[in-house]
């Protein structure tokens, strides 16, 4: 199941029908208490919410904007003066080349950006 799928199945359950066979609910039933109902658009926000973050993050590097180990690190360091380019320590390390660039930057491997782009980026 997707979120959408499920987000889909919470909105049908809180306007009081069942997701299932499409009759609405009996009125004694718990999901008719308002308080369930609130509940209900409360977890449907929180779904929808997190299917527009994964929309922005889709085509993004997968460890992009994650936090630097310092294994990665050396292993960086290692592979940039051993002569590989940007693009291919980006795609090694699942960052972007902007990533790539600042993480050498602040590891003082490189002293200016322009300097990243002569190597490849």
């Amino acid at each position: 199941m997707t979120p959408a799928e499920a987000q889909q199945i919470i909105d049908t359950l809180a306007k009081g029908v069942d997701p299932e066979t499409g009759e609405v609910l009996p009125p004694d039933s718990c999901l008719n208490s308002p308080h369930i109902i609130r509940a209900l658009f409360f977890a449907s926000k929180a779904l929808d919410a997190a299917i527009r973050k994964a929309e922005a993050n889709a085509g993004r590097p997968g460890k992009a904007g994650k936090p630097w180990s310092e294994a990665e690190d050396e292993q960086l360091l290692k592979a940039f003066d051993a002569g590989a380019t940007v693009h291919d320590l980006a795609s090694v390390h699942e960052r972007s080349a902007g990533g790539i660039t600042s993480r050498l930057v602040r590891l003082g491997r490189i002293t200016e950006k322009s300097e990243a782009h002569a190597r490849g980026a």
